[in-house]
């Protein structure tokens, strides 16, 4: 079984890696969601695409420190790191929602 790969630290989040999480159009609906509410399970999103690539995208968000997930029973459930995002790059995610 595969070994999960730690959420960056928010002093380690590199700006290219947030903005290539974000380049995708996707990834930015999800983004957008989370915005809208505290947590959402990965089950409740309504974006029509296979689990696997659905994963993929939230795997990408993960591993660049734009969200952040945690496990509730058999649920992964799903938060944006605003603060984090936004103290590290003021504005920067504003700035994307704004111009998506």
């Amino acid at each position: 079984m595969p070994t999960k790969q730690a959420e960056p630290k928010k002093s380690d989040l590199q700006l290219t890696a947030v903005l290539y999480a974000l380049s995708d159009e996707t990834r930015l609906q999800i983004v957008k969601s989370l915005v809208k509410t505290e947590e959402i399970a990965c089950g409740y999103f309504d974006i029509d695409m296979p689990k696997s690539s659905l994963s993929h995208h939230f795997r990408v968000l993960r591993n660049a420190g734009v969200i952040t997930s945690r496990k509730e029973g058999t649920a992964l459930m799903n938060r944006l790191r605003k603060a984090d995002l936004d103290e590290r790059f003021p504005g920067l995610l504003k700035s994307i929602l704004g111009a998506a």
